[in-house]
């Protein structure tokens, strides 16, 4: 239960770190670790104070990750990494949809996990990166009731900022998780098999929120 939370919550973080709180120059000046630390006291504050993001909204939250341009996410090495070698087979039409569902999931895993956030404080640990490096890993702590609960971020340095591209809750990597379960639907049914079965997944999911 405790990794499922949690697990969700990370989800929540990495979809409001989408939502466009943080201005592009932003990104591009500040180092990984500043960035982290801000986006998450900014995603804090912005559940504290909006009573439709937390009561779980779907159609809000989807309009305004719509409305932007993930400006924090690399979304598509996200999607493109969790579904593995077969991603360089699928058509471009594939891929679009392989991105747009899985946006999709993870949005309405946020909406599912705003309802879990509320006095939680996130501690990012010092960083250990060379100034040179391109690639790095932000290690920060979830603290609230109970022991602090590991989330860390993989990001890389673009010529649009510092982008997360993968999220690790407890010792488990968001996209590994992912890629292990992609595979599954991919080695039974094919890239078209996975594309209709997270449909399906989201369909259900946005059943169960009307």
């Amino acid at each position: 239960m405790k990794r499922r939370v949690f697990a969700h919550f990370a989800a929540a973080v990495l979809a409001a770190c989408s939502l466009g709180l943080a201005p592009l120059a932003h990104a591009v000046e500040e180092s990984p670790d500043a960035l982290i630390q801000r986006l998450s006291e900014e995603v804090m504050a912005s559940i504290k104070s909006d009573k439709a993001l937390q009561s779980g909204d779907t159609a809000r939250i989807m309009a305004v990750v719509d409305s932007k341009i993930m400006p924090n996410v690399d979304f598509k090495r996200m999607t493109a990494s969790a579904v593995g070698p077969t991603w360089r087979q699928a058509t471009p039409e594939q891929q679009k949809r392989l991105q747009d569902e899985f946006k999709t999931l993870l949005v309405r895993t946020y909406s599912g996990a705003l309802e879990q956030v509320n006095d939680q404080v996130i501690s990012v640990k010092p960083q250990r990166a060379a100034a040179t490096d391109t690639e790095v890993v932000v290690r920060t702590e979830v603290r609230g009731r109970g022991d602090p609960i590991q989330l860390d971020y993989r990001m890389e340095k673009t010529a649009g900022g510092w982008k997360i591209y993968n999220l690790n809750v407890l010792g488990v990597w968001l996209v590994e998780t992912y890629r292990s379960q992609f595979a599954q639907e991919i080695s039974a049914k094919g890239v078209d098999g996975l594309i209709a079965t997270l449909a399906e997944r989201n369909r259900s999911n946005a059943a169960k929120k009307s």
